[in-house]
């Protein structure tokens, strides 16, 4: 072994180890040998030959270049990525690169203090024998977030911020002049002012606003909000913007557009809705009434008017409310409150498309025969007044029945016909489009009732039926219309001599599943018993994990399946750029109708009426660079609507800690099974620690844990008894016992 000149023997791990830190520290420097050997503190001939041996193997690895005959540098091509730093409160931090590959761990020591969703760059770590891979942040290129939410605690000569979830290894320092009142216990927004350096490892801050008490409903949703950077408050000057709005419709607009007012039409959404941003109408295609064409010999058609607020019509873009609009994309559905993205007396009166009232809308209009093929369609401007605001329930039971909940029993709904007609139209939109090879995926979703206090008083699952998917057909129709209106561009003829350009546009795009997860979900389910095609066409693969999801329909393990099948599925966002959209199996494919919630329709609306107005094609870099800042505002607004949830899971189940129910294993990972309660859906986990009649390994490849000595084991999907043991509202998190479980009977 060679000495390093402090006299200790040196050895190659060790050597490996100094040139690693020494080259990721100064990843854009080439270094001579004399340059390393100093550096390194390399004097004698044998370490210094070791050295050089290290690092040409190094180059090998491709970790270093070799920029001459006797000098190095990092090699940058594969060694330093930039991408977005992930932080854990359990320390387990990762670095998703840019290029979308896959995600690489960094421990604490090595983040740089970097926080959640930061812009960063890192240098890879030589992977050490039997280690996983790492990564370390050498640059922290751009902070996602310059605030934090915690609880305070006030002490003699400082004060500072606990954080949630501890996600920082030190505290937030706060002088105490800039509390702004805050007390110890209060939750707070802190705006961070002084970032950790080499020269102090301190996150300063100061507060912004004081939430007020842990526990209080409003301030655990405020709390929520602002732990994403979303707006809990809506900023005055945009209200003020609002109330200038003239409301009224001057006969000069009613004149340019088409005149709906006099046709059947209704909104049907949730009961608690109050932003009806779509309607529908209908007439038969004549003089006779639905009623009459439904007696009528011969070829039956249908007028059907997707009518869609007209937003745009109102927030002119650049105006404060359009900027305002523009940095929220969506609005947000916690489980107690909406925040929406326009101010309220947009989304729930002036915009939204109340009953008895006449409204300006941008329509669809198709004519249908009687099979729900489509003759033609137009996209116009229109002037609606609806008839009626159904609830989907009340749908539901006219659908069935005849009669709604708002009608006496002994008579029919008036409008009963023009429902059943409209269902039986989307009934046959819906088997097309299933035919056509989209993906069936019916997942129910975890709903709460609430009191006045905001407290849960029950949790249920809301399943879709006849009348949610009678909206949703008509809604897929008009954005396929609208997308193929404006993206489809038809062929030259053979004479002309220009073909006819694309034109900017926004696209909803849903790209194929991930080959790899496909091929896992596929060996997976084939101990199950069932097949499935991971290669072919778009069209093949769709139908057959269609086939997939109808064979263990009702079976012990759909959910488990279900669950498999969509971590298979990649995620739908916005672009310029169309992929068609995988799950849907449409080419052409946008969001248009509902540009109260979301930002990306009305940037539809603008576009078509440029483009009908005979306007050139538009920016498609400012489009893209809106596209993406929407589809990142969603994914923030579904981790808000999430946590919500929790908070409301644990706060329902938190009065029950001791109470045994019948449930199964919803989710497993190496630290535990989460298991989520038949009877209300709530979802906790079993700690790994709690285990304790075995050492479990973790089987991530089929979904399970195995012991060791009795190879017990537990697999996604498995019907279990828990015991409630622990309700921590400040994690949102709900601990489960099993109870009463034989674990030898689980091979």
């Amino acid at each position: 072994m060679s000495k390093h000149k402090s006299g200790k023997r040196l050895t190659k791990q060790r050597l490996v180890e100094m040139l690693q830190t020494l080259f990721q520290q100064n990843p854009n420097e080439t270094f001579s040998l004399k340059q390393i050997f100093r550096e390194l503190k390399l004097s004698t001939h044998p370490a210094k030959m070791l050295a050089v041996d290290v690092m040409d193997e190094m180059a090998w690895d491709d970790f270093l270049t070799k920029a001459s005959d006797n000098s190095y540098r990092l090699n940058l091509k594969t060694q330093v990525q930039e991408g977005t730093f992930i932080r854990k409160a359990n320390g387990k931090n990762s670095f998703q690169p840019d290029d979308g590959g896959k995600t690489i761990f960094v421990s604490e020591r090595n983040s740089l203090f970097a926080m959640n969703g930061d812009r960063v760059r890192v240098a890879m770590m030589a992977r050490r024998e039997k280690h996983m891979k790492e990564a370390m942040v050498v640059e922290i290129l751009s902070h996602k977030r310059d605030q934090a939410v915690g609880k305070l605690k006030v002490e003699k000569d400082y004060a500072f911020l606990v954080t949630e979830g501890n996600i920082f290894v030190h505290d937030i320092l706060i002088p105490k002049k800039k509390l702004k009142g805050g007390k110890t216990g209060d939750k707070a927004v802190v705006k961070i002012t002084q970032w950790p350096s080499k020269d102090s490892k301190n996150i300063v801050g100061e507060v912004i606003d004081v939430l007020g008490k842990e526990g209080d409903n409003n301030v655990e949703m405020h709390a929520i909000l602002a732990q994403y950077g979303l707006p809990y408050t809506y900023p005055k000057h945009v209200e003020e913007a609002a109330e200038k709005i003239d409301p009224g419709i001057t006969p000069q607009e009613i004149a340019r557009r088409e005149d709906f007012r006099d046709v059947f039409t209704c909104t049907i959404d949730p009961k608690d809705a109050k932003d009806f941003d779509d309607a529908l109408s209908i007439r038969a295609i004549g003089k006779e009434t639905v009623s009459q064409k439904l007696k009528a010999n011969g070829q039956k058609l249908w007028e059907v008017g997707v009518h869609i607020a007209d937003v745009s019509h109102y927030v002119k873009e650049g105006s404060p409310i359009d900027k305002e609009a523009t940095k929220r994309a969506t609005s947000v559905y916690l489980v107690d409150r909406t925040i929406p993205m326009l101010p309220e007396r947009l989304c729930n009166f002036i915009c939204s498309l109340r009953p008895d009232e006449e409204k300006l809308c941008y329509s669809v209009v198709f004519t249908l025969d009687d099979e729900a093929n489509v003759k033609n369609y137009r996209i116009v401007h229109t002037v609606i007044k609806s008839n009626r605001r159904y609830a989907y329930e009340e749908v539901q039971d006219i659908l069935v029945s005849g009669t709604s909940s708002k009608s006496s029993k002994s008579s029919t709904d008036p409008y009963a016909e023009e429902l059943r007609t409209l269902d039986r139209l989307a009934k046959k939109l819906r088997e097309r489009r299933f035919k056509g090879g989209a993906v069936k995926f019916d997942r129910e979703e975890l709903h709460f009732d609430i009191d006045e206090q905001g407290k849960p008083v029950r949790a249920y699952f809301k399943k879709s039926n006849d009348a949610t998917q009678l909206i949703e057909e008509f809604m897929l129709l008009a954005n396929r219309t609208v997308a193929e209106h404006i993206g489809k561009v038809d062929k030259p003829k053979a004479k002309s001599p220009q073909p006819k350009a694309k034109k900017t546009f926004v696209y909803r795009v849903h790209d194929q599943p991930d080959p790899t997860k496909l091929e896992t979900l596929r060996e997976f389910v084939v101990k199950f018993g069932y097949k499935m095609k991971t290669a072919g066409t778009k069209g093949a693969i769709s139908k057959s994990l269609n086939a997939l999801m109808d064979a263990c329909q009702g079976k012990k393990e759909q959910n488990l399946i279900e669950t498999v099948a969509l971590r298979a599925m990649m995620k739908a966002k916005y672009s310029t750029h169309n992929i068609g959209h995988y799950g849907l199996a449409f080419e052409y494919y946008t969001h248009f109708t509902s540009p109260i919630r979301r930002y990306p329709d009305t940037m539809v609306h603008r576009l078509l009426t440029k483009y009908q107005d005979g306007g050139r094609s538009a920016n498609q870099e400012k489009y893209e660079e809106l596209s993406e800042h929407c589809s990142d505002m969603e994914q923030t607004a579904q981790q808000a609507e999430r946590d919500s949830i929790k908070y409301k899971m644990v706060e329902f189940m938190a009065d029950k800690i001791g109470n045994e129910y019948d449930a199964h294993i919803s989710g497993i990972q190496s630290y535990g099974i989460y298991c989520e309660i038949d009877e209300n859906h709530c979802e906790g986990m079993v700690p790994m620690r709690d285990l304790d009649d075995d050492y479990y390994d973790f089987d991530e490849r089929n979904y399970c844990l195995v012991g060791r000595r009795h190879h017990n084991k537990y697999q996604l999907g498995d019907p279990v008894r828990i015991k409630v043991a622990r309700a921590n509202i400040e994690k949102r998190q709900l601990d489960f016992l099993l109870a009463d479980e034989k674990p030898a009977k689980r091979k």
